[in-house]
């Protein structure tokens, strides 16, 4: 049999949510504070803060640059075994312990990307939900040995079940 980093118990726990985290609302305020910060000392445009300009938007109103994080400043609610106070946040096995799955031997991890698609435009009033899941595993032969890739995908949903953003984050592990 090949040699594997993937045991039937990490295979059994893939799709399995690893949290859940809810916005507050988002405020006007909220979006304006994060364009000054993100394009000072440059004025940011229009349609992020000036609620008469931006109803002549193609959104018909204010809306949230691409990259605004509701999660920024706080959390109205979490949840989700991600809140593990026993599992330590840098352990290489959290995704598997925090699941329930048999853990491997690996010891290191490195950042292996993200990639972010955007869907709807995020606005004042909206309450956003974000829940990460393990959205799978592969393996790849490198100079150190077989390296275990993970990917946790999370998806970003407004109040009416619109999907704002999906994010797919890769740790590679060996």
């Amino acid at each position: 049999m090949p040699k594997t980093n993937i045991s039937d118990s990490m295979r059994s726990v893939i799709g399995g949510e690893l949290g859940r985290r809810t916005s507050f609302p988002i405020t006007d305020s909220d979006i304006r504070r994060w364009v000054i910060a993100v394009y000072y000392p440059e004025e940011p445009p229009r349609e992020y803060w000036d609620a008469e300009y931006a109803k002549s938007t193609r959104h018909g109103g204010i809306v949230a640059p691409r990259d605004f994080n509701p999660f920024a400043w706080m959390v109205a609610a979490t949840a989700g075994p991600e809140l593990d106070p026993e599992i330590d946040p840098h352990d290489p096995n959290r995704t598997e312990l925090l699941l329930g799955a048999e853990p491997h031997n690996l010891k290191f991890q490195l950042n292996g990307g993200m990639e972010v698609e955007y869907g709807a435009p995020m606005r004042p009033g909206d309450v956003i939900t974000a829940v990460t899941r393990l959205a799978g595993y592969r393996e790849r032969e490198g100079r150190l040995g077989l390296m275990l890739f993970t990917t946790q995908e999370e998806t970003w949903t407004n109040q009416d079940d619109e999907v704002v953003q999906r994010r797919s984050n890769t740790v590679i592990r060996y």
